[in-house]
């Protein structure tokens, strides 16, 4: 037992008074309990505990609560990584889709796409943005297509009247000079060639000039006028045929008169050229919702489901077989969509009743 301190607080009750002494023996701390036995004896009791179960105890609770903490915190950091893992999981998968659209697969969408989580909100805007990517290349790739296909068909169209006047010259050059027959033949062909090759070339200068979009003029057309005169020249050119025109009075739209007459042109005459020699030919014109509409009918043939779908591509015939001193080269109704398309309208192309084909011209009256 160590020894007690000297001096102890005074106190006129018998109240204990607790302190923590070092131990001996293998007894690491005491807790003690000092009273006075009496005031005037100078007398005390003393009540000591040994703190080593205690003390025991209090480390194993402290071992105990440090392995409790460290568990949780492994525990903690684990359950963390999960959820980070699962979390991303959806990013992953958009990765793995990614590496795939850049490897050219254009058409493949991310998941998920909702708009309930923010990934799910990220994959809605990716596959927006991959919608209009996918259309730009199509769009391209169409592009360059019909680029193609209009430099080889140009290419075919020009190498025939080209080859034609080479063999009328040689054919001059070799003697032709000496018979005035073979000589005025060879000088017709050789103009008549020339002129179907400037025309061929205006028309696609007439395409390229508006597929550009450089500016046509802008002021009041009667589209009645029009109408009037494109039948006048339909009637002068097959005055066997029924030409039949019906027209409110004035339709004015705005737009560039000698492109809107090379459009109406080009129908009739298309009409006159694809129908037999006899069949009537009907051309109307009225309006509706601030709309002219412009329609040109014949009772021919018509057209079949597959030359609908491409009656308006350059250089694109219904019948391949037909000749192109007769046809023309397959521009006419290209220009027709370019320069309707050009001032705000559309043109459309159905069957007529009791047979034929109609083509309707749709353009915004003037003031709307």
């Amino acid at each position: 037992m160590p020894a007690l301190p000297r001096m102890l607080p005074a106190s006129s009750e018998k109240s204990p008074a607790f302190l923590t002494l070092a131990g001996t023996g293998g007894v690491a701390q005491y807790r003690a309990a000092i009273w006075p036995e009496d005031f005037f004896s100078g007398n005390y009791v003393v009540l000591a505990i040994p703190m080593t179960g205690v003390l025991s105890t209090l480390n194993r609770l402290l071992q105990l609560e440090a392995l409790i903490s460290a568990g949780v915190v492994v525990a903690t950091a684990i359950l963390a990584l999960l959820i980070i893992r699962i979390s991303l999981r959806p990013l992953e998968k958009m990765g793995t889709v990614a590496n795939e659209i850049a490897a050219g697969d254009l058409s493949r969408r991310v998941e998920p796409a909702t708009g309930k989580t923010e990934i799910g909100r990220l994959g809605l805007a990716l596959n927006g943005m991959l919608s209009q990517i996918e259309s730009a290349f199509a769009e391209r790739t169409a592009s360059n297509r019909r680029l193609r296909r209009f430099v080889a068909d140009a290419s075919h169209e020009l190498r025939t009247p080209l080859t034609s006047i080479r063999g009328y010259s040689e054919m001059l050059r070799r003697g032709a000079a000496e018979s005035p027959r073979d000589a005025e033949l060879a000088r017709r062909r050789i103009e008549e060639e020339a002129i179907r090759m400037t025309s061929l070339v205006d028309d696609m200068l007439v395409l390229a000039r508006v597929d550009q979009g450089r500016p046509l003029d802008h002021e009041p057309v009667d589209l009645q006028a029009i109408a009037t005169d494109a039948a006048a020249d339909a009637r002068a050119v097959a005055p066997q045929r029924d030409i039949n025109l019906a027209v409110p009075g004035r339709v004015v739209v705005n737009g560039d008169d000698t492109r809107l007459r090379q459009v109406v042109g080009n129908l009739v005459r298309n009409a006159l050229v694809h129908t037999p020699p006899k069949t009537p030919i009907d051309i109307s014109l009225s309006t509706e919702d601030s709309v002219a509409r412009l329609s040109v009918a014949d009772h021919g043939p018509g057209l079949a489901a597959d030359d609908i779908d491409r009656i308006f591509e350059p250089f694109y015939r219904a019948d391949p077989s037909r000749s192109r001193d007769s046809g023309g080269a397959g521009l006419g109704l290209s220009i027709v969509s370019a320069v309707v398309t050009a001032h705000g309208g559309h043109v459309k192309v159905r069957e007529t009743e009791g047979g034929g084909a109609t083509f309707e011209v749709e353009l915004p009256l003037a003031g709307t």
